[in-house]
């Protein structure tokens, strides 16, 4: 009868022990939840250019611009006309003929959507024609695995339900820029252009040409994020497109 009721003390405190180790897994998976909802509960959104863009300022009768918007994501994203009345705003004057402008703008939306900050960061550090590989665009970073061999279940049992409910989101655009300057009249541009360019598996074929513009060019990258809990991209897309237009219109 003892040898009976110590077995159902050992078996009684096993089992205690057993349930106060999910207990606090599912309260530290809680606490982690909690604590994302709470620091990223309001709306985070960044505007960052790869590189500063510095052109002459101009009499008020050359201030016109071409604007050439071109977006190549998978996103239903039209930002020409808002960009455009963002530079009309700024003094200038937005033209349909490109030999008419004095200014030419032309913009290529490459990436919208779910993107690690650290790899919107390095996406920004590559600059204008950057690589945007599987590394780079990349979804959410994965969490942690629990390396607890006993518990490692039932951690990721309360992992699964605390992240199902709240998700820390961030969603990125990234965009190319180049912006062409008129040259004085007399003043003749040197361009030497050199790509590389693969031809099937095996195939590899190399350009070099120079030519002679009237057109002086610049070339940065912007980098969009907007980073909120549980954040859709519904939410995102119109936050996303006005920092784009400020960052862009600030240039002029």
């Amino acid at each position: 009868m003892k040898k009976i009721l110590q077995y159902k003390t050992i078996s009684l405190s096993r089992s205690v022990t057993v349930v106060g180790c999910l207990l606090a897994l599912l309260f530290m998976d809680g606490c982690a939840a909690t604590n994302t909802m709470i620091s990223k509960r309001n709306l985070d959104v960044q505007t960052k250019m790869s590189a500063t863009v510095f052109l002459d300022p101009v009499e008020p009768e050359k201030r016109s611009v071409f604007v050439q918007v071109r977006n190549t994501s998978d996103k239903n994203m039209d930002v020409s006309a808002a960009i455009a009345n963002a530079i009309v705003s700024h003094g200038y004057r937005v033209v349909n003929n490109p030999r008419k402008a004095h200014y030419m703008l032309q913009a290529s939306i490459l990436q919208v959507g779910k993107m690690d900050p650290s790899a919107a960061s390095a996406a920004l550090a590559g600059g204008y024609g950057g690589a945007l590989d599987g590394a780079v665009i990349g979804g959410l970073a994965a969490s942690g695995s629990n390396n607890t061999a006993g518990f490692g279940l039932l951690g990721a049992v309360a992992g699964t339900i605390a992240n199902a409910a709240v998700k820390d989101v961030t969603f990125t655009m990234i965009t190319d820029l180049q912006i062409s300057e008129r040259a004085p009249k007399g003043v003749r541009v040197h361009q030497e252009t050199d790509s590389n360019m693969s031809q099937g598996t095996s195939t590899h074929v190399s350009q070099h040409m120079k030519s002679i513009s009237h057109w002086k060019r610049y070339r940065t990258r912007v980098v969009s994020t907007a980073n909120k809990v549980n954040l859709s991209f519904d939410e995102a897309q119109p936050v996303l497109a006005r920092g784009l237009e400020k960052s862009i219109s600030g240039i002029f």
